[in-house]
């Protein structure tokens, strides 16, 4: 596997173990399989947790949208289906979607792309751009073992 990340000066929150004394390590919020059918069901899904767990204003739209941009890729790309994690972290919350699709050579150009056939759409651009931290994990040896997107954005 390889891939590429890029972290908004958030850094990384490491492991399960990495909490400090007196903090939670992290709360599940939402767990969900997830088809084209049921997008809608999951943006608002996502929205209504997210809100819960207090993100708010435009930053819970901008997650909501970015999330809801990776699982449409999914669907589109890996085979029509994906499964997505949302978690609260001690000082963000995070969102985890894998597919089992043919993985891809994740590329995430810093100007806005113009949609040609090299580049057919514009959704993990957008996540990246509005996200604190996304990291991509993505088989690139045909395997089909597929790709893990992981978004999150600052709370507070």
């Amino acid at each position: 596997m390889s891939g590429g990340e890029r972290d908004g000066g958030a850094g990384t929150s490491g492991g399960p173990g990495d909490a400090g004394p007196g903090t939670a390590r992290e709360t599940p919020l939402l767990k969900r399989h997830f088809t084209a059918e049921n997008l809608p069901l999951l943006r608002a899904l996502v929205e209504d947790a997210a809100a819960a767990a207090g993100l708010g204003g435009v930053r819970l739209g901008e997650f909501t949208l970015a999330v809801s941009e990776i699982a449409a890729n999914a669907v589109e790309h890996a085979g029509g289906q994906g499964h997505l994690e949302l978690r609260r972290l001690p000082h963000e919350l995070e969102c985890r979607i894998t597919d089992n699709g043919p993985g891809f050579t994740p590329t995430i150009p810093e100007l806005l792309p113009g949609l040609t056939d090299a580049c057919p759409g514009r959704g993990l651009w957008l996540a990246h751009l509005v996200t604190d931290r996304l990291t991509v994990t993505t088989d690139t040896t045909g395997a089909g073992t597929g790709a893990e997107v992981t978004l999150a954005v600052r709370l507070g």
